[in-house]
């Protein structure tokens, strides 16, 4: 990707609330860590609880986001990159993602080959959703995540590193090492294929110039691959 020069990006919001939020992501992802730990030894919280509680404090994070952003002067509209004005937009956005989805598919396959990673589902089967209750819940978290996440992580820190460093190759990396480590709960060698499929997503927001298509096609892949786990043999 080139690194194009032009007017510099301005920051999203202060220094000080980037630190907050970061700090905030390393909380979550320490929690996540312990709480993965607990429910691997079925000593957790049911995972009604648990989806929901996940759900809700994302939710919490992106307000965090939004109150940072407003006070810089923006909005979430702007973080987002606009909305669909026309049918035709959303059809065109449902594409790129489409088309998106299946060479990360791709890449991100030839990423598990390459370091001995059989089956991704091995190391989430423990929160796949069971019971109805759950399939549902997990779709809402699914549909939370897919907004949630592409804010937090491509909306607003990649952007705000964008912004410190001037590079968009520089905003995507960090923002996708971030991302990775957030699904630290899952070992090292998922969290480093979730890292690679961040940054493919901030590949896609910088040059869409638009959180929507990655927004989509986060919600659908994370439902699509928790209720395929319902099905799936152990």
């Amino acid at each position: 990707m080139s690194e194009t020069q032009g007017i510099p990006s301005p920051p999203v919001a202060s220094r000080i609330h980037t630190i907050g939020l970061l700090i905030i992501i390393a909380a979550w992802a320490w929690f996540g860590v312990i709480t993965a730990a607990k429910l691997r030894a079925n000593a957790g919280p049911s995972l009604i609880v648990f989806y929901w509680r996940a759900a809700i404090f994302e939710w919490l994070i992106v307000a965090y986001v939004v109150a940072g952003v407003r006070r810089q002067g923006g909005s979430l509209r702007e973080l987002i990159g606009g909305s669909w004005g026309r049918a035709r937009d959303f059809w065109r956005d449902l594409l790129a993602g489409l088309l998106f989805w299946i060479e990360a598919l791709l890449c991100l396959g030839a990423l598990r080959y390459a370091l001995q990673v059989n089956r991704g589902v091995d190391a989430v089967r423990f929160v796949a959703p069971q019971s109805k209750a759950e399939m549902i819940s997990w779709v809402f978290v699914s549909l939370t995540a897919g907004f949630c996440e592409e804010t937090i992580f491509r909306g607003y820190l990649q952007r705000q590193f964008l912004a410190w460093s001037g590079k968009p190759s520089l905003g995507i990396l960090l923002s996708a090492v971030v991302f990775g480590l957030i699904h630290a709960y899952q070992g090292a060698k998922q969290a480093l294929i979730i890292g690679v499929f961040g940054a493919l997503f901030g590949i896609l927001a910088y040059r869409r110039r638009s959180l929507r298509p990655g927004i989509m096609v986060h919600a659908w892949h994370d439902t699509i691959f928790g209720l395929a786990l319902h099905f799936l043999p152990k």
